[in-house]
């Protein structure tokens, strides 16, 4: 008996990320350097274990320390509101799996990326070194305090829920830059902002309803 193309595994997976990037401009993912980017890196690497078959749903799945992978459309979403040109250093706040920062680096000069958790630092930066992706640097720490020492940053993105846009990662933004996180004072009730930093202060935009796990102070113990 032949094999037809339906039973090629290949081909399957062809299928499903083709309807991964449908998915993506359905939903209002436009942008086609983002749109570039989110082809290049495949989630797949990022999703393991019981969750890798789901990997090119549009949906947020668990990784470890208690934590998630965002939703491909809401990553995208994200990326796309923050405008990221070639030449600029981006903060991503909570590297989770480490997916948002392998598509940030796609877009700009040098990523920093901070997370709580020893081990998601850990294994994000394994990922990055097996794809080569050397302009992101992975680090351990209090990610709402951002980052001082590598401060000021063109673009911030925090991947976790604050009751309110932290102080230390507004002054962290260079004038003209643009952070966006979700804010929320619930699991239940959050809103994804846009923040522009002008000569005399900050502009708000509200984007869009999020739900993302609360941005916590301090290191984790895993």
């Amino acid at each position: 008996m032949t094999e037809g193309p339906e039973d090629d595994p290949t081909s399957g997976l062809a299928e499903r990320k083709m309807r991964f990037l449908f998915a993506l401009r359905s939903r209002g993912v436009t942008d086609t350097r983002v749109l570039t980017a989110m082809e290049r890196i495949d989630r797949g690497l990022f999703v393991r274990n019981v969750f890798a078959d789901r990997a090119y749903e549009d949906m947020p799945l668990p990784i470890a320390c208690g934590q998630t992978i965002s939703q491909p459309s809401v990553v995208g979403l994200m990326t796309q509101a923050l405008q990221v040109s070639p030449r600029d250093t981006v903060l991503e706040v909570g590297t989770g799996s480490g997916y948002q920062a392998a598509i940030l680096s796609q877009l700009a000069r040098r990523v920093y990326t901070v997370d709580r958790y020893r081990r998601l630092v850990r294994e994000a930066s394994e990922l990055f070194r097996q794809l080569d992706l050397a302009n992101i640097t992975a680090i351990t720490a209090d990610g709402s305090h951002g980052l001082p020492d590598q401060a000021p940053f063109d673009r911030i993105l925090v991947t976790a829920a604050a009751e309110d846009p932290p102080g230390p990662l507004l002054e962290q933004l260079k004038p003209g830059g643009i952070m966006v996180v979700p804010v929320g004072q619930s699991d239940a009730v959050q809103a994804l902002i846009k923040v522009t930093r002008t000569q005399s202060g900050f502009d708000y935009e509200e984007l869009r309803p999020v739900r993302f796990v609360p941005l916590v102070e301090g290191i984790g113990s895993e």
